[in-house]
């Protein structure tokens, strides 16, 4: 009787479901860090891409408003403002303020980013966006 008992406890599939849960879930929490690592990084792009729209149209009107190159790399600044960080902005032409009436202004913005998956850099590097206006 103890032999037949050993049998049908071995055979017992009890816990399985915990087991097999133990083994999935450290998949699933890198799976859902990875999403909201990418959805972080996103956020952060369209931010960047405001940023670069905001010191384009502050840059075109430069001539007019009379702004220094700081005036505009401060609109960047300003509408990357939820970022961690300095943001890098670098204008073409270097003085907007000089540029002739319908030439055109090229702003671009950079911030640096990191994906990091549970201690992990998955992907690093720099989010850029570029926006060119024609100067009033």
């Amino acid at each position: 009787m103890t032999h037949r008992r050993r049998i049908n406890s071995l055979r017992s599939e009890e816990g399985q479901a915990a087991v097999e849960f133990a083994l999935v879930a450290p998949i699933l929490i890198a799976l859902l860090v990875a999403v909201v690592q990418a959805g972080i990084t996103f956020n952060h792009y369209v931010t960047v891409t405001d940023a670069a729209r905001a010191a384009a149209r502050k840059a075109v009107t430069a001539r007019v408003a009379s702004l220094t190159a700081t005036d505009i790399t401060q609109a960047a600044t300003n509408a990357a403002s939820d970022l961690k960080g300095p943001v890098g902005v670098v204008l073409n032409p270097p003085n907007p303020a000089l540029a002739a009436s319908g030439s055109t202004v090229t702003v671009t913005v950079t911030y640096p980013y990191s994906i990091n998956i549970l201690g992990l850099t998955v992907s690093s590097g720099n989010l850029t966006s570029t926006m060119t206006e024609r100067v009033e």
